[in-house]
This record gives C-alpha cells, structure tokens and sequence, in this order.
C-alpha cells in the first residue's frame, strides 16, 4: 500500500474536487500502462490591448469529455471552434469508469470507438449481495441485434485521451478544426447580441477574445456558472461514499458487485467493478458519524481495503492504492441549459448521483444533442431556436434520468431511517422472494426519448412497432453489419423495403438540393437490388416495415419523423421543423 493522489470531498452539485494540478506540481504519477503528458500553453497572436483579433464560431469552456466530444461533433458538421482547458492535462483520477452502449454509439460518430473498445472491458451485468448471500443477479439488455455491448469500463483519462487523438488528427488533416488551449483559465465574461467577450489568463500572461457562441463543458465546479450567478437546483443527499481505486491482479469476470451491510463494513454499501489495467474500483459508504478526513487516511484506506479483499477471499494478493476521493449523490439541474448566447452541457448543467451511471453518459447525450444543433445555427442554417429545443430536451432527459437514479440513491445510500428499515426489509426477503429482489435492480442508463420535442411531427404513421418520434432507431443486425453503420451525423432518410416504400423523387431530390446535410439510405429485402444493405424480414418486422417504412432521423440518431409511405410534400416540411431552418 503506497500514498496515492486524492481529490477532496466537494458538494453534491461539483463532485469531488480535484487535486492541484500545474507546472508546479510535478508530472501526476502513471496509473497501471496510462502515462500522463503534459501539454503547454499558447497564447494566440494579439492586437491592440491584449485581444485576439477576429470572432470564433464556438468557443468550449472546459476540455474534459463532455467538451472535447462537443469539439468532435462540431467537426463533423465543419465548424470550427476554440477548447479552453484550465488544467494541462487529461484529468487526473477515478471519475466516471461506465460507458453505456449509447455512448459508444456516439462515440463512433465521432470516430473514437477503435479506442474506446480496444482497451475498455465490456459487461452485461452484475450481482448484489445481502451480508455474505447472494439475493439479486442481473442482466442488461443484449442480444444478437447488437453491434456493442451494453456497458464498458474505462477509466476517464483514458476516454480523454482517445478523443484528444482524434481531436490530433482532426487538426492534421484540417488545422486549426479545434484549437485546444491548454492551462488556460477562463477568468471573465460578458455576453452582448452578437456574442461574448471572455477574459482568460495562462503562465503567458492574460488576454481577451471573442466568441459568437460560448459553451460551458466547465464541470461540477463551472465557473461560467458561477460567473453568470446560476445555481443547480434538486435533491442532494446526505449520504457519502468513499471512492478508492486500487491496483490488483485479480482474475475475477468485469461485472457489477454490490454487497449491501457485509459483515466486514456493517451498515454499509460497498461497490466494486473492474477497469483496464487491473486497476479495481472500489466505492463504499461512510456511516453516519464516520469522519471524511479519517477515512482517507493512508491508515484507513489500507485497513478497509485489505479487510474487504479477505471477506471476498482476495485477501492473498497484493495490491496498491492508486487514487482515493469521497463522493456525496445529487440530483440537480439548471432550469435552462441556454442563457442568451451561453449553453451549458455536462457538469456545468446538472448532477447526477453515481448509481445508474448516468453522469458522463448524460453529458455525452449532452453533446450528441447540442453539436449539430449549434452546428446549424452558427452555420446560419438555423434558427437561434433550435438551442431552446437542445434545453428543452436534454432538461426533460434529465428528470427521466434522475427519477430512477433517485430510486437507487435512495436504495443505495438511504436518506432516512424509514428508507433504511424498507432496504433491511427488502435486502432480507429478496432471498427467498426473486419478485422483491427486483427492487435492488439499479436500473442501468439506457437512451431517453424526447417524447415532446418539438422538432418531431407529431406521432406518424400508425406503424405496428419500431421507434416512436422522439426516440432512438434501435440497433439491427442486418445481412452484412448493423443499422448504425447507415445513420450519419447528418439527417438520414431511412428509407425500408424501398421496393414498394420508394419515397417520392423529387421530394428526396429537392432535399438533397437544400443546404441542411441530409442523406438516403435504404435497406431492402434479400435478393432485392439497388439499396444500400439487406435484412431479413424479422428486422423489417421490428421496425414496423413489413410492406415497408420511411423514416427521417435526426443527426443524433432521434426519429424526426416516420411514414408508411411518405407523401408527396411532407418531407421539407419535417426537415425544416426538425432543423428550425431559416428561410433560404
């Protein structure tokens, strides 16, 4: 057991504040086959009075995940923006360690999935145990249809660092796409109606630049939060886990372990998952009256951790303290992600509590979400109001999301003797009643439909299944690859069993004409000739398309629109309302 680097206990808004970082405080340690690097600071060329001349498209306040995926989505649709980054490397720590399938579906569009997948671990499910008894084993969905699996772990530096790659190559190939500027702290801004004015300071010295469009992907901590004197508001709990990750050859499978009052932490819950590296997570709950201060003590650590690896039979293997931190679960949010000329993703507009793993999945929802959107419009493709459809989608997400993950916080870490003595109860039934064992489910994150967007039209076409306006197209594995491999980050007419679905030509012809980015794809029965992909007929039962189907996707995937047959005419009007389009 070693000293190992620790963030210290922050609100249930910020999370766990992290450890100073800076030329000053030496290169942070490598953490099993993860090297840090440490990337300087660049102060741009400056005119009169210490200001960068000209007006970035997009400038992104924080170069965590949230951001750099932002960077990547805005690439996509060619527009160019600004990173500032505070800190000078990719982020030091345990923080978010589960990508959901849907992350990764976004991360492909992004083109970082080789990475993601090359070195996480996928997972199905997990078990929960009851003292030393196993009472609840579970099971996210998967099945044949599915290209990825329904959770990796990967520990966060290394998802920054395949974005950051992918952000390198990027700038390779078009320089200047994405200008990260490292150990650059954003210190000032005032928005005004063509955009804002930022102040910032480096080890260089301090300059200004302007924005038409600034987006705050600043964390927990958000200081564009702070600066504009908002708040996130909900539910924090009082409850709080001690998070410690440690380095152990253990053979034990990737999943989810819970052990809930165990005898070795009575009154307790402790977590545990694997990540790369063998490096093993491990979160347990502090007890009322137990001190923060004492529990991450190297003392301490080193006592929990070596008691819980003997009641688990691991107690013979050696292993080392890499990180420690302390966590406290909140469920809260802005009441608006947009404000004027400022938008807010990730962190910087809601917590979330750790059960469920819905905090970085969110933010990279976020970013899905909000790239294309403030793509068109800084592309003078859309109106400005396509922003307040981003707010307004991603707020209702939340509450989706914080409803069941509130649910788990309440399993997890009880908020009052009453939840307590319900947990006892049901934690000491489940055993013997599989039924009840279903309330120790923690109900994994899994894709959220806007089910009131106002970029869908209406519910189409009474199709007898497939998705809903407002939801994600679900994966299919078609004759050669999946569906995903046909959605684009651009709006996508999906067009099966083009045979007897054809759409109307000149409709297709006058969109592909239009300045929104928008693509056919279509997908036919098996010996059929002239479409992009087959599939066998269980697919095109799934999706409602039997004697065929068109539907109109959204660059993040989301239906805009769906038909049986598309008439004549329909299609610019559920594009220019999917988009805000302005006139031309």
């Amino acid at each position: 057991m070693t000293n190992s680097p620790a963030a210290t206990l922050g609100d249930a808004a910020s999370g766990p504040v992290p450890p100073k970082s800076g030329a000053d405080a030496g290169l942070p340690p490598s953490v099993g086959a993860f090297h840090y690097t440490r990337y300087g600071a660049r102060t741009p060329a400056l005119g009169p009075g210490g200001v960068e001349a000209g007006s970035h498209p997009v400038v992104i306040a924080g170069g965590g995940p949230v951001g750099m995926a932002l960077a990547l989505g805005l690439a996509n649709h060619g527009v160019r923006c600004v990173i500032l980054e505070a800190d000078d490397t990719v982020c030091v720590g345990s923080r978010a360690a589960c990508i959901s399938r849907r992350s990764l579906e976004i991360m492909e569009r992004l083109g970082v999935l080789r990475g993601f997948m090359g070195k996480g671990l996928p997972w199905t499910g997990g078990r929960s145990f009851y003292k030393t008894a196993e009472v609840f084993r579970f099971e996210m969905p998967h099945d044949a249809q599915q290209k990825l699996p329904p959770m990796i772990n990967l520990e966060q530096y290394y998802a920054e660092h395949y974005l950051l790659e992918e952000i390198f190559r990027r700038n390779e190939a078009t320089p200047g796409l994405i200008d990260i500027r490292w150990g650059t702290e954003l210190t000032g801004l005032a928005q005004h109606d063509d955009g804002v004015t930022l102040d910032m300071r480096n080890a260089e010295g301090a300059y200004r630049l302007h924005g038409q469009w600034l987006a705050a992907c600043d964390g927990g901590q958000s200081f564009v939060r702070k600066a504009m004197g908002l708040a996130l508001e909900g539910t924090g709990y009082e409850g709080r886990y001690v998070i410690i990750d440690i380095e152990l050859k253990s053979r034990h499978p990737t999943e989810r372990r819970a052990w809930f009052d165990p005898p070795w932490n009575p009154g307790s819950t402790v977590l545990m998952h694997r990540q790369p590296d063998d490096i093993w997570r491990i979160d347990y709950q502090l007890r009322p009256g137990q001190s923060t201060e004492e529990a991450l003590q190297p003392p301490a650590v080193a006592e929990f951790v070596q008691r819980h690896l003997d009641a688990i039979g691991e107690g013979h293997l050696p292993w080392k303290t890499v990180w420690t931190s302390v966590y406290r679960a909140g469920a809260m949010t802005l009441d608006s992600y947009r404000h004027g000329r400022v938008v807010f993703a990730g962190n910087a507009a809601h917590a979330m509590p750790i059960f469920g793993v819905r905090g970085l999945n969110s933010g990279f929802d976020d970013a899905d979400n909000l790239a294309w959107k403030l793509a068109f419009v800084a592309r003078g493709l859309s109106d400005a109001a396509l922003l307040d459809s981003y707010s307004q989608e991603r707020i209702a997400a939340f509450h989706v999301n914080a409803e069941n993950a509130m649910r788990s916080t309440e399993f997890m870490s009880p908020p009052s003797r009453g939840f307590d003595l319900l947990r006892e109860a049901a934690l000491s039934l489940s055993e013997r009643h599989r039924g009840i064992a279903q309330l120790i489910n923690p109900r994994q994150t899994q894709a959220v439909r806007y089910a009131d967007s106002p970029l869908s039209s209406g519910e189409g076409d009474a199709l007898p299944a497939g998705p809903l306006p407002g939801e994600v197209m679900p994966e299919q594995q078609l004759e050669q690859g999946h569906l995903t491999d046909w959605v684009a980050p651009a709006f996508t007419l999906l067009v099966l069993q083009p045979e007897v679905a054809a759409p109307p030509a000149a409709d297709v012809a006058q969109a592909r004409q239009g300045a929104l980015p928008f693509v056919v794809r279509s997908i036919a029965s098996p010996g059929s000739g002239g479409a992009d992909a087959h599939a066998s007929p269980a697919v095109f039962e799934a999706l409602g398309a039997q004697d065929g189907a068109v539907y109109l996707l959204r660059p993040d995937g989301h239906v805009a629109a769906r038909w049986h047959r598309l008439p004549p005419g329909a299609l610019q009007p559920a594009l220019a309302r999917a988009a805000q389009e302005l006139p031309a």
